[in-house]
């Protein structure tokens, strides 16, 4: 895990830490191709330049994102973005992860993607890739 995604989880809660330091840990290892960074303040990894998964501290708990997410059909990533594409689930404490299913949704996110990296380019218009 890159340095700067592991001060962020640091400066957290001991309950937001881990779970932060088990979703960081379960996408290093199931993404371990993607690069990552502190994006817009969160950590975030990126495919190819174009945004994958993401999680942020909410007041909900952990955001766990996925920016193609929401033709993932999962009914557990049930926090559908309003714009665009993506979904989410929260998490309020560790135990509440099936690092299974994570993984598998990681594994989705792979090969369901919409491109992100153009959508400025496109004025707001996503593609599926």
């Amino acid at each position: 895990m890159k340095a700067e995604i592991q001060d962020y989880n640091d400066s957290l809660s001991e309950t937001d830490k881990a779970i932060c330091d088990t979703l960081a840990s379960t996408i290093c290892t199931e993404l371990s191709d993607a690069t990552s960074k502190i994006w817009h303040a969160h950590p975030v990894w990126f495919l190819n330049e174009n945004p994958i998964v993401g999680y942020s501290k909410q007041k909900k708990g952990i955001r766990l994102m996925f920016w193609s997410g929401a033709d993932f059909e999962e009914k557990e990533l049930n926090v559908l973005g309003e714009k665009f594409k993506d979904a989410s689930i929260f998490y309020k404490d560790v135990s509440e992860i099936k690092v299974e299913t994570v993984a598998l949704w990681l594994q989705k996110a792979r090969h369901i993607q919409w491109d992100y990296k153009n959508i400025v380019k496109r004025k707001g218009r996503l593609e599926r890739l």
